[in-house]
């Protein structure tokens, strides 16, 4: 359910436009493949992919660009032909002045006599299934003039599309979208582009496949700056339990938060992080939150604070803190934060901050400067404050926005969203293509914030415990939805299956 993407088949790294062009230069040129041959492999592995997903096709359209993105469309076509599917191609430029292998796809699929029409002239999709070969990986911004109107055609349409290689309209590196196609499934070729799983990659992806046409493995010029990262390849890093364990070998957490009227978000944290294996787990609230918190959970250690002073003792017992559910921007919510961070930073413990807290530091009241030993977990919005920029421009290129962050500030930065992006100083992007729609509710940050410290408080870097955080975030909110279904998904729904997911470690 991980946003329909096939993620245990998917490769980890992801590449820009400029690298992928690369790699398959190095496949021609230095693997010595034929271009054509590359076409065919992608044109043959699309068609059956196609043919798993529509066995009993009857009929397809195939609409064809202007460079090696439409080559595979003809080769589909002209697969298609010969398996007696009624197939069409709908041409948006001059089959003449296509790139040499392109032009070879196109005369093999006349010689398999399939039916071509200029777009201008065609009478309409008359496909079961449609095939969108309109623009590769190279373009930029919003299509334009026929391109536009066939893409517009493709979507209202309401019929199954096939996308090769990239949905039509969406940025290859960015995931940035003001008009693309909407696939249902596609077939990404030779090496995973990046802007496939963040932004509004997934949205207009659907289902996505990956096929290295026989040369991913041997291509090896280009430097991924970003990894998928899964729960798999990072459970490994948090160390078993041993026999003669005991409570404070495993962390103390100090949740911080619960102004008047949030008590439910520091309370989400605070329980996530116990339900995750920190080894004691304490909350500073308001005195009012203290018997409902203790009532719900009693493991917890609740506190009532009224004064940045009184939350020196409990400060001087955690060995990580979260800080931000719920905490509100009134004087109190300020005077907790000051004397957090003055602390976290004088004795150099771990600080995960989220929601308010975040708004705070973005206006340089309360913090300033940047540190190694924090996490920061924006939304766009929050991003967009701490960068004093707007929400459209993280969204433009979300890996530029997560790098600029953690440039900024220091430490783990997390940028949540569809494929949310984890950055650290000196190593890759991480990109988590995990989770589901239904997780849009609220008190998810909290949960993920209670997640994060308690694996740094088992003794993950808060690199490890942010990309592992949120991948067993995204796993449990795919195992609620089978459960629960979507929409009406609870934050709470997820904290017994984090425990499910970690039970085996």
């Amino acid at each position: 359910m991980q946003n329909h993407t096939q993620s245990s088949t998917l490769p980890s790294a992801l590449y820009t436009a400029e690298q992928v062009k690369a790699l398959d230069q190095e496949a021609i040129n230095r693997l010595a493949v034929p271009g054509i041959k590359l076409m065919k492999r992608a044109g043959r592995a699309a068609f059956e992919k196609l043919l798993e997903h529509w066995p009993d096709l009857d009929s397809l359209t195939v609409f064809c660009g202007a460079g090696n993105n439409a080559g595979d469309g003809y080769v589909v076509a002209a697969l298609a032909a010969q398996k007696r599917i009624a197939v069409d191609i709908v041409q948006l430029a001059d089959p003449e002045k296509l790139p040499a292998d392109a032009h070879k796809a196109y005369q093999f699929a006349r010689q398999e006599g399939v039916i071509m029409a200029p777009f201008q002239e065609h009478g309409g999709i008359a496909g079961e299934v449609v095939v969108d070969a309109l623009l590769g990986i190279g373009s930029r911004g919003a299509p334009r003039g026929d391109y536009a109107a066939a893409v517009a055609q493709i979507n209202e349409a309401n019929k199954p599309v096939v996308a090769l290689d990239i949905p039509s309209g969406l940025c290859a590196d960015t995931g940035h979208a003001e008009a693309a196609v909407n696939a249902d499934i596609t077939i990404c070729f030779i090496a995973l582009k990046r802007g496939l799983l963040t932004a509004r990659g997934p949205k207009h992806c659907g289902q996505l496949y990956f096929d290295g046409l026989g040369v991913a493995d041997d291509c090896n010029s280009q430097v991924a700056e970003v990894e998928r990262v899964s729960s798999a390849q990072l459970l490994e890093r948090l160390p078993p339990r041993e026999a003669d364990a005991h409570k404070g070998r495993f962390g103390h957490v100090l949740v911080i938060g619960g102004d008047h009227g949030y008590a439910g978000a520091a309370l989400l944290s605070a329980e996530t992080a116990a339900r995750c294996g920190a080894g004691l787990v304490s909350v500073a609230t308001r005195a009012e939150h203290i018997a409902a918190i203790v009532s719900r959970r009693p493991e917890l250690m609740a506190q009532a604070v009224v004064s940045g002073q009184e939350l020196t003792p409990l400060l001087e017992k955690a060995s990580v803190v979260v800080i931000g559910p719920g905490l509100g921007r009134s004087p109190w919510s300020e005077q907790l934060l000051q004397q957090a961070s003055d602390y976290c930073a004088e004795q150099n413990v771990p600080m995960v901050m989220d929601a308010d807290a975040l708004n705070m530091l973005a206006e340089a009241r309360v913090i300033e400067g940047a540190r190694d030993n924090w996490v920061l977990t924006p939304h766009p919005g929050e991003a967009a404050r701490l960068l004093a920029c707007e929400i459209s421009d993280i969204e433009q290129d979300r890996f530029a926005s997560v790098a600029k962050l953690q440039q900024k500030y220091g430490g783990a930065v997390l940028l949540k969203g569809a494929g949310s992006l984890i950055c650290c100083h000196q190593a890759a992007i991480g990109l988590a293509s995990v989770g589901n729609p239904g997780m849009a509710s609220a008190g998810m940050g909290d949960v993920l914030s209670g997640v994060i410290a308690a694996l740094i408080a088992q003794g993950m870097s808060p690199g490890d415990a942010c990309r592992l955080a949120v991948c067993l975030h995204g796993d449990a909110g795919d195992l609620a939805a089978e459960e629960f279904g979507q929409r009406g998904m609870l934050a709470a729904d997820l904290i017994p299956h984090l425990s499910e997911l970690l039970a085996e470690v």
